[in-house]
């Protein structure tokens, strides 16, 4: 979940649950609209962001709207494996599929009926895939998302509340639902790691999986608030989240290094830059680079959260609120 901008969206309830998805409306300058994340395959990028706006572009500067998005939510995350298929998720736990490279897209879940967003979406191949999101929203899938299984992470519970919920399952079973659709945390990101999944959400959460998300398990925490991106290559790992707070280590290590940072911009993405440094994109139109425990930003004139982004050509592709924004990078 991206902080502020993004999060007020989501849970103000901007974008209006639908009962029966419509689709979404072209619109001219659909690439200066609020885009909330973005991709890139072989083919070129795909974006997403607000009322099922869904733009694709191969070079990054002329970007052309998807046809047949059949939803007008706040799509917040995309995923592809290759460059035909892919998936994006949002408001309503909508999750959406492409297999010509984000031409075209058709529906494959929308629930309106719980008004919860999915706020992160990964697939690890054509066919194994996660939808996350708002308190503890998990959702899991074995057939390219034809099936969505919703699953109830309770190995991530804190002792307490588990011993509470076994008492209410056994004696209050409709208490027992209600409890758990609100008693987890927000997920706000899952990603990939070197050895397996990880998981990052609210009040310090980070919890880990080596078993192709089977089994999760809380790792110790490092600070009580929110956490929007992770990243991790073979050397090294980065967190980040609210109030530009930032964490990394080395891999193999135990120990996490918080980093001294005077900028308070809220981080929503990292990104891995040429192996050794770091992008991470914030609130306020801010960039932080990170190279050897070294944490620098600079700031955009314009000011505008910056959600996500991909880089392409020495150049880096920008997700706003404000629609696409693109940045030369310095060799």
């Amino acid at each position: 979940m991206k902080y502020l901008v993004y999060a007020s969206l989501i849970l103000s309830g901007a974008s209006v649950a639908q009962e029966t998805p419509q689709f979404a409306i072209s619109a001219i300058n659909a690439d200066k609209t609020l885009l909330t994340d973005i991709t890139q395959t072989k083919a070129g990028l795909v974006a997403v962001g607000k009322h099922g706006t869904v733009i694709t572009s191969i070079n990054g500067i002329d970007w052309q709207q998807a046809e047949s998005v059949p939803t007008q939510v706040l799509l917040t995350a995309v995923d592809f494996t290759n460059e035909n298929n892919g998936w994006a998720c949002g408001h309503d736990a909508t999750i959406i599929n492409t297999t010509n490279g984000g031409k075209t897209w058709h529906l494959q879940q929308a629930k309106p009926e719980i008004d919860k967003p999915c706020l992160d979406i990964l697939f690890k191949d054509e066919l194994h895939g996660y939808a996350v999101g708002a308190y503890g929203m998990f959702y899991q899938t074995s057939d390219g998302g034809k099936h969505w299984q919703k699953r109830f992470l309770d190995s991530l519970l804190f002792s307490d509340d588990r011993e509470y919920l076994s008492d209410l399952k056994e004696h209050d079973p409709e208490g027992y639902e209600a409890e758990t659709a609100s008693i987890l945390p927000h997920f706000n990101r899952i990603e990939q790691t070197p050895d397996g999944l990880m998981l990052v959400g609210e009040m310090g959460l980070m919890a880990k999986s080596t078993d192709a998300g089977l089994t999760w398990q809380r790792v110790d925490e490092i600070y009580p608030g929110s956490f929007f991106a992770f990243s991790a290559n073979a050397q090294q790992e980065v967190v980040a989240g609210l109030r530009g707070n930032v964490f990394t280590r080395q891999q193999g290590d135990q120990n996490w290094q918080h980093l001294d940072n005077k900028k308070t911009a809220t981080i929503n993405n990292i990104i891995n830059y040429n192996n050794e440094q770091w992008l991470m994109l914030a609130n306020s139109g801010v960039i932080f680079h990170l190279q050897n425990a070294e944490l620098t930003h600079e700031q955009l004139a314009d000011g505008k959260a910056i959600l996500d982004g991909v880089i392409l050509n020495n150049k880096l592709i920008m997700a706003t609120e404000d629609g696409i924004k693109v940045k030369e990078l310095t060799p």
